[in-house]
């Protein structure tokens, strides 16, 4: 029977609470592609800020952010993230990172070197044996990947995006109510489309997804009706593994 794989790169964006991580890393596991969710490496960048004692948006966070080793897996089936050697996938997602992530962030030389490293990381899985890959963040159609076939935005009410991650948070053990993950939201939004360097915007060619009144089978649905109507999708036979 033949197998779906996909070939090219796939940029997902939008705002907190969109499901971008969730879709993301299925659509890769279901069309054999590499995923690479680039937010984890701002936050990896920001927890090592944090652990140094400094502020965020002090000009002395740059060079412990620019200088983080900072490792990230690109199986969709088992993703990681290592600080130093570490794995830090947990606390990198605590409130305590979440809410330095955005000044950071916002750091231009912080946004070049990782956004260098995005790039160096497409390339080897381009170049690897998946051919495809699934990427997610916030610039990836604007500034990582600005040739992607398909480029998506993920859009949805600050409401519902509140409920979803104070349901993420709840699961993960982490707590908070409706209230706070709304004001958490809404913040976020404002810090990362106020930003001078790599604002989060759609891209001009993306296509808008607004995912207020879809599950996550529906928007998995329609991403890949997208990378279908784009070409990225290959039919082949399944063969002996090399």
């Amino acid at each position: 029977m033949g197998a779906e794989r996909l070939r090219g790169v796939v940029a997902l964006d939008g705002p907190s609470g969109t499901g971008k991580s969730t879709v993301a890393r299925r659509l890769a596991r279901q069309l054999k592609a590499g995923y690479l969710d680039t937010g984890a490496m701002y936050r990896a960048a920001t927890l090592a800020v944090l652990r140094a004692g400094l502020d965020p948006s002090a000009a002395a966070a740059i060079p412990v952010a620019v200088g983080a080793v900072i490792e990230v897996g690109t199986d969709p089936a088992e993703p990681s993230v290592r600080l130093g050697g570490e794995d830090v996938a947990s606390e990198i997602r605590g409130e305590r990172v979440t809410s330095a992530v955005s000044a950071v962030s916002a750091h231009p030389s912080v946004r070049e070197r990782l956004v260098d490293e995005q790039r160096r990381i497409i390339g080897s899985v381009l170049a690897g044996d998946r051919h495809g890959i699934v990427v997610e963040g916030r610039d990836i159609g604007t500034v990582v990947a600005p040739d992607a076939t398909l480029k998506v935005y993920l859009t949805a009410s600050a409401e519902v995006r509140a409920n979803r991650r104070g349901s993420q948070d709840r699961r993960a053990g982490r707590g908070g109510d409706q209230a706070s993950a709304l004001v958490a939201v809404q913040r976020r939004d404002a810090l990362d489309s106020g930003r001078a360097t790599s604002p989060l915007r759609p891209a001009e060619d993306a296509v808008i997804l607004d995912t207020t009144e879809l599950d996550v089978s529906g928007v998995l649905t329609a991403l890949r009706a997208l990378a279908a109507e784009r070409g990225l999708v290959e039919h082949g036979q399944r063969g002996h593994a090399p």
